[in-house]
């Protein structure tokens, strides 16, 4: 037994797969067109820049937690004894720095 096909099953085999290669082709031409990988590239870099924004977030957000925790009890109330010391620093940093100033300007 063979698998003798006819003219008109080999033409139509034929015109299928030109119509598959067709497809395809136009498939490639909208990938490598410059909008569509303009397009994708602006996508990535916004993705990156995303995540980028987001993992910073993420580390801004812990540290201004953690250094919360330092001044702040977990009812909310200050804890005078580290928020007294980095006030009276904070004070002296400033009074060092006019006084600079001051002397500079003379």
């Amino acid at each position: 037994m063979s698998d003798a096909r006819s003219p008109a099953q080999i033409e139509a085999d034929i015109i299928t797969r030109r119509e598959q290669l067709a497809v395809v082709l136009d498939e490639i031409g909208v990938r490598v067109h410059p909008k569509t990988i303009i397009g994708d590239v602006k996508a990535k870099a916004a993705e990156a820049v995303d995540r980028t924004a987001g993992r910073a977030f993420v580390a801004v957000n812990r540290t201004v937690s953690d250094v919360r925790a330092q001044f702040v009890t977990e009812d909310g109330a200050p804890r005078l004894e580290r928020v007294i010391p980095v006030a009276l620093l904070a004070v002296g940093v400033v009074g060092l720095l006019t006084v600079s100033a001051r002397r500079r300007g003379k």
